[in-house]
């Protein structure tokens, strides 16, 4: 299967692709260009947003004119249209070294993320912003490099990983928030590479791109591959469904920390990809802003 080149924006470190039904159009961040892109389906055109911050991940809200983002150092409402960032509500403000990285809504239209420490050790949490904006944090295990956040088609199982353990879990998810004790779902090989994003497929199969393995790989509920999709680059980082049925699969990809040689033989490093992965997705949750 041959991986398309969508947008060849060469992001640092491209992350959290998502679909937006509503405008037929594909949202992605560059964290280290702090920056939000977008490509829209109808005329292939682009446009970037800068920002204050790195954006680590982001949510569609169910006004589609807005997006729920989790900058480094908080939650914030962006107006698309307008350009305008929202007062940031802070989050990890007494861990300096920590960001917020992966992040997806639950069905009841709360954002679930975790945070990010460059020193990798496990000093970062996993956190949910209810619709007032309040942050609550998760009883969830302390986290280096949280990622894979996602939740199963019924909303009733939860996805998250931390990554330099190579091991994705899961745990049930209650619609009145509560959490399950975590169990393991998946464990990479040491030559398979890391677990970053997840997105789920609308039979329950959960999508993995895998840093350093250069592929999307797909899991049953019971944890078993059943897909294996290669990518001309090394680094992708999150998959997302998309398209007018849902068909296609979008993979944002990264080029930060490979040296000259590695960029000259992965031109195409930090691109936004697209996919046939021949199943169908289902649309995002949005976040449910005010109720």
């Amino acid at each position: 299967m041959t991986a398309e080149l969508l947008v060849d924006c060469r992001s640092e470190l491209g992350e959290c692709v998502l679909w937006c039904e509503q405008r037929a159009t594909l949202y992605w961040t560059d964290i280290e260009g702090a920056t939000l892109g977008c490509w829209r389906q109808a005329d292939g055109g682009t446009r970037q947003w800068p920002m204050p911050e790195r954006v680590g991940s982001f949510a569609l809200c169910r006004d589609p004119g807005r997006l729920l983002l989790g900058l480094a150092s908080g939650i914030a409402l962006f107006d698309l249209d307008r350009a305008t960032l929202g007062a940031i509500v802070p989050v990890e403000a007494e861990q300096p070294t920590t960001r917020i990285n992966d992040g997806r809504c639950d069905a009841q239209g709360r954002f679930v993320f975790g945070t990010f420490n460059p020193a990798e050790a496990a000093i970062g949490h996993f956190y949910r912003v209810t619709a007032d904006l309040k942050v609550e944090r998760l009883p969830l295990p302390q986290v280096g490099v949280a990622n894979s956040i996602a939740f199963s088609p019924d909303g009733a199982r939860l996805y998250f990983a931390d990554s330099p353990t190579r091991e994705i879990h899961c745990a049930d998810y209650h619609a009145d928030g509560r959490i399950g004790p975590p169990r393991l779902f998946v464990r990479l090989a040491a030559d398979e590479g890391f677990p970053d994003g997840s997105t789920v497929d609308a039979d329950g199969g959960l999508w993995n791109a895998q840093w350093d393995g250069g592929c999307v790989v797909r899991y049953d509920q019971g944890g078993i591959e059943t897909a294996r999709l290669v990518l001309p680059v090394s680094r992708p980082t999150c998959p997302a469904f998309g398209g007018a049925d849902f068909e296609r699969l979008f993979v944002s990809t990264a080029r930060i920390g490979l040296g000259v040689e590695a960029r000259r033989e992965q031109p195409t490093a930090g691109g936004v990809f697209a996919l046939a992965p021949g199943r169908r997705g289902l649309p995002e949750h949005r976040f449910a802003i005010g109720g």
